[in-house]
């Protein structure tokens, strides 16, 4: 946007308006980049043309936490302006953000000489600001708690969970040497896989907690992925009346298996039971797109909930499940994120298709 347009600058009557406009200082950030730092000594008022600033204040393990963000046709800066104080966090710009930045001093004499009724929006509008940026602090201090406490349960969980699943383990083992015929061995196996992905999407949970996800990454065939999927959920897709089928050509992705496996789980379980015991249809495609492998994940359901639709990704999110957590899409988003992916959907009442995009592999040679 241009700067005469600002809504910093619309306060102003014309010829105090045309000052601020002349001594701007524009500045446009190519890369992410420090404005000032948490105590600088507060020499200017900025104004944010295009883009976004994150304002952040260090914590613990020298970790920053975002206590607000300003965006296109919004200042920031004021308060230290104003009272002459330092910076009270860290101001960094995002790529592609341009930023006018007025003289501390000379915003200051220009203050002097103006109107009430000016001082006045001035000060509506810091109101309304430092009550968002309250609002918005105290709901990330309010997930922090939640996610604390989510972290302690985990491992609560896991380390009660150690001693009867290594009995379940064990005990399949001993049914495969007992009864080595294929069928057994089949279902054993499967025992084994579920207790395995049990204890993983507990770790999953924990790992999201802390906000420090370990991946394993290898190459992976995509086929060989998926057929091990169905075969593990078979029981279940038949118990739903659910349709699964997949039509993925022969490539490699360079992934953790154990985490894209939570990703598929968790979608495709919000979708069968989206179906709500009535049966449907859910398709697996994926094709090269770029410089990435897009995996399509397409069912036939009711779709998402329009209210849900703008923050499916949100922890916490959730929508007509009971006992739900609303963890089970955040989580799958930060596994695709930390593989360096994307995830996105479009949905409707006739269905929803979930697309995943991960970096581009190269094709298996089959010949």
């Amino acid at each position: 946007m241009e700067l005469e347009v600002h809504q910093f600058i619309s306060y102003f009557e014309p010829t105090q308006a045309s000052q601020l406009c002349q001594m701007a200082i524009v500045e446009k950030y190519t890369e992410q980049k420090v404005v000032f730092e948490e105590d600088d000594v507060p020499d200017y008022l900025y104004l944010v043309l295009a883009g976004q600033v994150e304002f952040r204040k260090i914590t613990t393990c020298d970790k920053y936490h975002v206590i607000a963000v300003a965006k296109q046709n919004e200042f920031f800066g004021e308060f230290g302006v104003l009272d002459g104080q330092p910076r009270s966090a860290q101001a960094i710009a995002y790529p592609d953000t341009i930023i006018a930045k007025i003289p501390r001093t000379q915003l200051m004499e220009i203050l002097d000489n103006t109107k009430g009724y000016v001082i006045l929006k001035l000060l509506s509008y810091i109101i309304r600001h430092l009550r968002a940026t309250t609002a918005q602090y105290v709901n990330q201090m309010v997930y922090q708690e939640k996610m604390a406490l989510i972290g302690e349960m985990v491992n609560t969980i896991i380390h009660d969970f150690r001693s009867p699943v290594t009995g379940i383990q064990l005990a399949s083992a001993m049914l495969k040497e007992t009864h080595p015929d294929e069928d057994t061995i089949e279902w054993c196996d499967i025992i084994q896989a579920q207790v395995k992905r049990m204890l993983g999407m507990a770790e999953e949970a924990l790992e999201f907690a802390s906000g420090n996800a370990v991946l394993k990454k290898q190459p992976v065939k995509l086929t060989a992925l998926l057929d091990h999927f169905e075969k593990l959920n078979r029981i279940y897709f038949k118990d739903a009346h659910v349709k699964f089928k997949f039509d993925v050509p022969e490539v490699l992705v360079n992934v953790d298996e154990n985490k894209l496996m939570r990703v598929l789980q968790n979608l495709i379980s919000n979708a069968v039971e989206a179906f709500k015991g009535n049966g449907g249809c859910i398709e697996i495609t994926a094709n090269n797109n770029g410089n990435f492998v897009q995996i399509q994940i397409c069912d036939n359901g009711p779709g998402i909930p329009e209210a849900i639709r703008d923050n499916l990704f949100d922890p916490f999110v959730t929508h007509g499940k009971r006992g739900g957590t609303g963890l089970g899409t955040a989580i799958a988003k930060s596994i695709i994120e930390a593989h360096d992916g994307d995830i996105c959907f479009e949905t409707n009442c006739k269905g929803t298709t979930f697309y995943i995009d991960l970096p581009h592999q190269l094709e298996i040679n089959c010949s």
